[in-house]
């Protein structure tokens, strides 16, 4: 019985010994399994950072040089142009490129992969706005709180957040009534935080939702995130991400 007892025993012990053996080296499989995916997943993220500095340089080189010589064979023109209409058409042709230019160098910002960060994303969106409303009569503030300028944020949340901020301002402009503007930028921890409020005479009540309030909506939902309005004395734009 007792020899018999330790066979049992011994049995128990080596198929445990066995079962412990198979899941570690299921484990080790699947373990290496997915530092194979993982390893897949960033050649490929490496990839797609690598065509998309090579467009952005490409557009910086070749749409940037066209749009520059186009620009000067404007102005070449209207120096030897006498007609006033045709100094007009010219105005607009150089006011055309102009534009066509900050387009551009929207869309290279936007592709370009190093300017994956909050401090980046908060340079340019100063920039832009003071740009904007230098020749309106809506004088503007900024305000940034503490933040850290290398937090990561991805290309799709820096890309809706200023889409937002080009139709908030686009509003403010249109619609508000309102000659000032604040420009807030908060990191809570993890939580970002874009604020835009003016003076204005806010969103009248009961008047149907425009296409660009809709659309701001959508552009944080699509990032998990929230757009917040709030209408007291003026208009206050609320677009929070978490990072």
């Amino acid at each position: 019985m007792m020899l018999f007892v330790a066979f049992i025993i011994f049995v128990v012990i080596t198929y445990n010994r066995k079962q412990l053996l198979y899941l570690k080296e299921k484990q080790l499989k699947e373990s290496e399994y997915q530092n194979q995916l993982l390893q897949k997943e960033l050649e490929k993220q490496k990839s797609i950072e690598k065509e998309r500095e090579r467009i952005s340089h490409d557009m910086h080189d070749d749409l940037g040089a066209g749009i520059s010589a186009l620009k000067l064979q404007a102005e070449f023109l209207k120096q030897k142009a006498e007609d006033g209409e045709l100094k007009n058409d010219i105005d607009d042709l150089l006011k055309t490129s102009e534009e066509m230019n900050f387009s551009m160098r929207e869309m290279i910002w936007s592709l370009n992969s190093g300017n994956d960060t909050l401090g980046s994303f908060i340079d340019y969106s100063k920039i832009y706005a003071q740009n904007f409303l230098k020749k309106t009569s809506i004088q503007l503030t900024i305000e940034v709180g503490n933040f850290n300028a290398g937090t990561s944020i991805s290309t799709d949340q820096r890309r809706n957040l200023f889409l937002c901020l080009k139709e908030s301002l686009n509003n403010a402009y249109k619609h508000s009534q309102s000659n000032q503007l604040k420009l807030s930028f908060i990191q809570e921890n993890k939580n970002f935080i874009m604020k835009i409020s003016d003076n204005g005479i806010g969103i009248i009540q009961g008047k149907k939702e425009g296409n660009g309030l809709r659309n701001m909506k959508h552009r944080m939902q699509e990032q998990n995130g929230r757009c917040e309005i709030l209408v007291e004395n003026g208009t206050h734009l609320f677009f929070r991400i978490d990072l």
